[in-house]
């Protein structure tokens, strides 16, 4: 309901073929580059505050460029960064673009490599800076890195002084950059352990700069760099000598899909995006299993390494649920099915009143779910038809069958997201009631008095939209009761592997629990959790265990969801509201490949996010519980 954002979206392309071969089959060297601008497109949903590409163009001569990097901010970043790529071709003619031997000679961007990106912050920090792909040059081919990546680690405390302790002294303290001085550590070393081979064998001046670009391993490079990180994560990089590498974690959190023929190897971060751009069905593209990475050689072999043994079976649920693109064949059916498994609960909190029900969706993430719910309702009520005629005990007649066959599942658009609204106004009063508006209703859709409403949405995480908009559009239809449904399961635990959910106090569910705590005097609950977390912390974290959980046991998560409707209910609606939402046992039955489930269960996969998380309530109640006893407010 509420916009969730997630870091981020990959895409690489490596040509297979010389440019030549391109421009005679396809009419155009740059196959290539508007493959990869299809891709980082049909990844928009990943990424909305910034994008960057890069190429690499082999076998050039020295005093030319080889590596090309551009990077943009903002919503239209794609398109800022393609059209500064195209100003270099402006006023060429048709023939001169044509000339293949000239592209490759003196046109930015005619490369045989391609890599582009698209971010979404998790950390807030933003600028052109922060924008992937980071590059590391050196006048060594081999030895220049442009790296990117979909990821999250949670233990750059520990890498960070790992290198401080090898005598580095990284200049900005962060994720990307340190891996990026990482890995560009251990492909010196790569690169050096060549230069002696070559050495040794008699090699000199340009005979060892081939021998090195021929014989770099980028698999010694990611097995001597990936050991240590904890986190959900998808790298990938280019060297200027031609080397194409990406890697998945070894818990799979995140996801990677890859496609190679004889013209392409291709690699995104979602199966529909190489399915679409290459005009593929869905068995041609392979997912890069966890700990493995996809390496291309300069030379154009492609293999798939093992760097790391599996540590786990985590990937992620949410991705399903929310993030990826509902076009993807698997993830359609498992938000379909999310949807038709919520029939029974759905029915009970209508009492079943069919008859008088109105079923809509919140645009637009839910709408699959929302059909699946349609097929599960749809489902009972024939199988209620059919007992109904079979109870008849004789032949029905015409009017008998009508009758009952006339029962239909009552399916409206009762809710439109509009374009999002600008708030120019600072005065917060303002604000508010202007970001109350960003959703709107079909009037007189439902029988005002007489009809229930129950509108499902994939996920409700904060609640700020409920509270600030839906509830109070909803209730100008005046339904005889609102139940809103949440696709997913109680979202209880903060998210450290790539996704924008890191506060324990975001969480509508823990905030309900926190005061049903205090509702019954049970303050001691709190403090007892926070004494226990600090108590983890003190374990190596490969020993601790997540604590937090405790913080929900003693409640039913219909309990919780009372007290989120009365937490969220609006000032003035005084309609009846019921929140239902996806059983943890539901989730797995929909997507028994995806067992990430720790944003609702925290039973997080890797021992840094169960650290962060013991941490997150030690931050919670220092911030907040503390003052509370100090204050009294």
């Amino acid at each position: 309901m509420e916009e969730i954002k997630e870091d981020c979206g990959v895409a690489l392309i490596r040509l297979l073929k010389p440019l030549e071969y391109y421009q005679q089959k396809y009419g155009t060297w740059m196959y290539g580059l508007n493959k990869l601008y299809l891709m980082m497109e049909k990844q928009h949903n990943r990424g909305q505050e910034g994008a960057g590409m890069a190429c690499v163009k082999l076998d050039t001569q020295p005093g030319h460029e080889y590596m090309f990097r551009e990077r943009a901010e903002g919503s239209n970043a794609i398109t800022e960064i393609f059209g500064k790529v195209h100003k270099n071709y402006a006023g060429m003619s048709a023939q001169q673009l044509a000339d293949v031997d000239h592209a490759k000679a003196g046109l930015p961007f005619a490369g045989e490599l391609y890599m582009g990106h698209l971010r979404y912050s998790t950390t807030g920090k933003t600028g052109i800076s922060y924008v992937h792909p980071f590059l590391r040059r050196n006048n060594w081919r081999a030895k220049n890195l442009c790296f990117c990546g979909n990821f999250n680690m949670t233990n750059v405390d520990e890498i960070f002084e790992k290198l401080t302790l090898q005598g580095q002294c990284p200049r900005i303290y962060s994720d990307t950059y340190i891996m990026l001085e990482l890995m560009g550590h251990r492909l010196d070393r790569e690169v050096e352990r060549n230069f002696a081979e070559a050495k040794a064998k008699g090699l000199t001046n340009t005979d060892i700069t081939r021998y090195i670009e021929d014989h770099v391993r980028m698999s010694n490079v990611l097995k001597t760099t990936m050991p240590d990180f904890d986190g959900g994560y998808v790298v990938c990089g280019v060297t200027g000598s031609g080397e194409m590498f990406s890697m998945r974690d070894p818990w799979g959190i995140r996801p990677a899909f890859y496609y190679k023929d004889d013209e392409v190897v291709a690699l995104a971060s979602e199966r529909p995006v190489l399915q679409t751009t290459f005009d593929l069905e869905c068995e041609d593209v392979e997912e890069l299993k966890p700990g493995t990475a996809l390496m291309v050689k300069r030379n154009g072999e492609c293999s798939i390494e093992r760097i790391l043994a599996p540590r786990g079976d985590a990937a992620c649920s949410f991705e399903r649920i929310y993030f990826s693109r509902g076009s993807d064949r698997d993830i359609y059916n498992e938000r379909k099915k999310l949807g038709e498994q919520l029939t029974g609960p759905i029915l009970k909190a209508v009492n079943h009143d069919v008859e008088h029900t109105v079923f809509s969706y919140i645009p637009n993430t839910a709408e699959v779910a929302y059909y699946g719910m349609l097929d599960g309702l749809t489902q009972h009520l024939n199988e209620r038809k059919i007992k109904q005629i079979e109870a008849l005990g004789h032949t029905p007649s015409h009017e008998e069958l009508k009758s009952i066959m006339n029962a239909y599942v009552r399916s409206e658009k009762a809710a439109w997201k509009d374009i999002k609204l600008r708030t120019f106004i600072a005065e917060g009063n303002s604000r508010n009631d202007l970001a109350s508006h960003v959703y709107d209703i079909t009037y007189g859709s439902i029988d005002a008095g007489k009809d229930n409403l129950v509108i499902i949405d994939d996920s409700i995480v904060r609640g700020t939209t409920l509270k600030k908009s839906i509830l109070r559009i909803l209730d100008r239809l005046h339904p005889k009761k609102m139940v809103i449904v949440s696709s997913a399961p109680q979202i209880r635990y903060p998210d450290y592997y790539g996704i924008d959910m890191p506060c324990l106090e975001e969480f509508c569910v823990f905030r309900a629990t926190i005061a049903l705590l205090k509702d019954r005097h049970m303050e001691h609950v709190i403090h007892a959790i926070y004494e226990a977390c600090l108590e983890e912390l003190h374990k190596p974290k490969e020993r601790m265990t997540n604590v937090v959980r405790a913080i929900y046991e003693p409640f039913t998560t219909e309990e919780i969801n009372a007290k989120i409707v009365e937490m969220l209910r609006p000032s003035g609606v005084t309609t009846p509201i019921e929140l239902v939402y996806q059983s943890i046992e539901g989730l797995h039955e929909a997507m028994p490949g995806y067992k990430g489930d720790w944003y609702f269960t925290g039973r997080f996969p890797t021992p840094g996010g169960t650290k962060l998380c013991n941490q997150a309530f030690v931050n919670y109640y220092e911030s907040v519980e503390k003052d509370i006893a100090t204050t009294g407010v």
